[in-house]
C-alpha cells in the first residue's frame, strides 16, 4: 500500500513538471554526478603521490645503507697482487663477481679475435 501511495505521488509530481524544471533537475543531477567523479579522481591522485613518496623515501634509505657499507666493504679487500707478465692493468668490477667479469672478458676477445693480453679493460658494471 505505502509503494503504491510512493509510484502514485511520482507519478504526479513527473505530471507537474515541467520541461524547464525538468532540464533543471537533469543538470543538478549530472552536475553532482561529476562533482563526485572530480573527487574521486582528486583522492586517488593524492594516494598516489604519497605512495610514491614512500618509494622514494624507501630507494633513498636503501641508498644510504649501501653506502654505508660500502667503506666497510671496501676495507676489506685483497691487497693488491703483483701484475702478470703482459697483462694491462687492473680492471674495476661494479656488482660483477670475478667469474663473470673473466666470462666477459673473454668473450670480448674471442670476438676481436686478439689475445686477451693485448686488451686493456678499465671497468666491468652490471647494467640493471
Amino acid at each position: 500500500m505505502f509503494d503504491n501511495m510512493l509510484i502514485s505521488a511520482a507519478a504526479e509530481t513527473a505530471d507537474e513538471l515541467s520541461i524547464g524544471d525538468a532540464a533543471i533537475t537533469a543538470i543538478f543531477g549530472y552536475s553532482v554526478v561529476f562533482a563526485g567523479l572530480v573527487i574521486l579522481m582528486i583522492v586517488l591522485y593524492i594516494t598516489g603521490a604519497i605512495f610514491k613518496s614512500k618509494d622514494a623515501k624507501a630507494k633513498a634509505a636503501a641508498e644510504a645503507a649501501a653506502k654505508k657499507s660500502a667503506p666497510a666493504e671496501a676495507a676489506e679487500t685483497k691487497p693488491e697482487l703483483p701484475l702478470a707478465p703482459g697483462s694491462a692493468g687492473h680492471v674495476k668490477l661494479f656488482d660483477v663477481p670475478d667469474k663473470e667479469a673473466a666470462m666477459i672478458m673473454a668473450i670480448v676477445a674471442d670476438k676481436m679475435q686478439k689475445p686477451l693480453n693485448e686488451l686493456h679493460f678499465i671497468s666491468i658494471k652490471e647494467v640493471k
